[in-house]
């Protein structure tokens, strides 16, 4: 039987060399593969209330879209600076050389609504720090953040639980 880490190919080298890209889109085009994902990242969530999806730049918009239909909830997505129309709040993030900044807009979340953080990979965990800054910015409240790949030699969980969040993963990769 086939597990959600089957789906996934290896492309070595890119996008720059030394790098093993973890390519997901082999799991998204099988229709079996991609709903055991969905499922499966749903399932440590089972019985919580959730009362929106964010999914972050890009594939998270692909699972989050899909998880947000599941549970019959709104899908916010958080975007890369100057991608969302309106008014919008920012948060700097580091990346491996320099900064990089994420927006939501303004009015996407309500005071106390509980949210499910959703993208396709956890590296070092910045991205996803900056969401989870912005959805406590909006008052938002953080259930979890659920990933499809964990790249652990980069520690990115450990960022996310050092803040207070469950993270639930479905496979892991070793290397980078």
């Amino acid at each position: 039987m086939k597990t959600v880490k089957d789906y996934i190919r290896t492309i070595a080298d890119f996008p720059h060399e030394g790098i093993l890209f973890r390519d997901v889109t082999t799991l998204f085009a099988d229709a079996r593969g991609f709903r055991m994902a969905v499922d499966q990242l749903l399932h440590p969530w089972a019985g919580e209330r959730i009362d929106k999806v964010v999914g972050l730049e890009a594939r998270g918009f692909i699972l989050g879209g899909a998880i947000a239909h599941q549970l019959s909830k709104g899908f916010v997505p958080i975007r890369k600076k100057g991608k969302l129309p309106g008014a919008t709040i920012s948060q700097a993030y580091k990346l491996e050389y320099g900064e990089a900044i994420m927006e939501i807009h303004a009015d996407a979340l309500q005071p106390g609504e509980r949210v499910l953080i959703v993208d396709d990979l956890l590296a070092t965990g910045g991205t996803c720090e900056a969401g989870i800054r912005l959805i406590e910015r909006l008052g938002g409240e953080i259930v979890g953040c659920t990933f499809i790949v964990d790249l652990p030699e980069l520690g990115g969980r450990k960022v996310l639980e050092s803040l207070g969040v469950q993270v639930n993963v479905l496979c892991e990769f070793e290397g980078l």
